[in-house]
């Protein structure tokens, strides 16, 4: 097996294939919300930007953000489980929500908006890969609005085999794909979309100016979770000096938090 120096999962590769071929990002859009292509009819993507400067800021992230056909919608990768990601997802969405509405403006303005999430761990306890959720009454099912969506595509559940007919599991395996070998499987699909994305995903990674910019992301990221690391070793060294204090427990506690 020949293991991917870059996977669809990478988060740089991800926007940037996507913001540069906006015919593929369509397509793909148009396969995990169950959207005829067809029908849709503006499409627009409002954050095309990978501003250099921000590639070594570890708060960067590389969603996409679009307009569909007066929908909001984000759509996201998410390789590791980093805790509260379904927290992190309601967070997003009512960020978005709330953003679209200009100042004066009537609450009914307000657009659907959908969180697209494609996971890369599992995270509810079902076999299904898809899960989406909307608000509604606990006891009747009464959907309470239309305007929140959102849709979480967890890549480990996806069935072993797939087929060509199954645009949606393409995409998805696409994603998963760690090796050569896989996306080679995918290629002998013969699926038009498919091939075209690989080649687009082997344009880009070929080029200097994406491993230039790929290796300022990964420091970015390793520096982050360096600095998280250290935190918590200089948290640990801070509680054991006040346990060998002696104080009592609740003034451990109390002077703790306030470190």
């Amino acid at each position: 097996m020949t293991k991917l120096e870059y996977t669809f999962k990478t988060d740089l590769l991800f926007k940037k294939l996507f913001v540069e071929y906006q015919d593929l990002l369509k397509k793909l859009v148009s396969s995990l919300l169950g959207i005829q292509l067809e029908s849709i009819g503006q499409f627009i993507i409002t954050n095309p930007e990978i501003p250099p400067a921000n590639l070594g800021d570890k708060f960067c992230r590389l969603d996409i953000n679009m307009t569909v056909d007066g929908q909001r919608i984000d759509l996201e990768v998410q390789v590791e489980n980093e805790g509260n990601y379904p927290d992190r997802v309601l967070f997003l969405w009512a960020s978005q929500y709330t953003s679209s509405l200009p100042a004066g403006h009537n609450y009914k303005e307000l657009p659907r908006t959908i969180i697209i999430s494609i996971i890369n761990f599992p995270l509810f306890d079902c076999s299904e890969f898809h899960s989406e959720f909307q608000p509604l009454e606990v006891t009747r099912h009464e959907p309470l609005s239309e305007k929140m969506s959102l849709h979480f595509f967890e890549l480990k559940k996806l069935p072993e085999e797939i087929n060509a007919d199954n645009k949606l599991l393409l995409w998805l395996a696409l994603f998963k794909a760690e090796t050569e070998e896989e996306l080679e499987k995918i290629i002998a699909m013969e699926e038009p979309v498919m091939e075209q994305a690989i080649n687009a995903y082997r344009t880009i990674t070929a080029s200097p100016e994406f491993r230039e910019q790929e290796r300022l992301w990964a420091k970015a990221r390793h520096d982050e979770a360096q600095a998280i690391s250290n935190a918590r070793d200089e948290e640990r060294k801070a509680l054991v000096e006040l346990l060998k204090s002696g104080k009592p427990p609740e003034e451990i506690i109390r002077e703790f938090e306030a470190k």
